[in-house]
């Protein structure tokens, strides 16, 4: 697939910074691959985080992208930091 920016959300906003969530069926590698939020690039700045559902049609994982670069209609991600990796219960 590719990024929906119907599936993009502000949560928050404050000083210059913006907490989004996105959610989409694609796998966390394919999403914090370079250009991915290319589209986005007018409303994504440095330093903002993404909490993200992924690979929603398999097994969904939840995570954390930080905005690594924005400039120039081009978006970078770091790697999604998983939350809740393990349920031992």
């Amino acid at each position: 697939m590719a990024y929906l920016s119907k599936d993009l959300s502000v949560l928050a906003y404050a000083n210059g910074f913006t907490l989004w969530h996105y959610t989409t069926a694609d796998a966390a590698a394919t999403v914090d691959s370079a250009g991915y939020f290319n589209a986005a690039a007018d409303m994504l700045r440095v330093g903002d985080i993404i909490i993200a559902t992924v690979d929603t049609t398999g097994t969904a994982t939840g995570g954390l992208f930080f905005v690594s670069t924005a400039a120039a209609g081009a978006v970078d991600v770091n790697d999604l930091t998983q939350i809740g990796a393990t349920d031992t219960d």
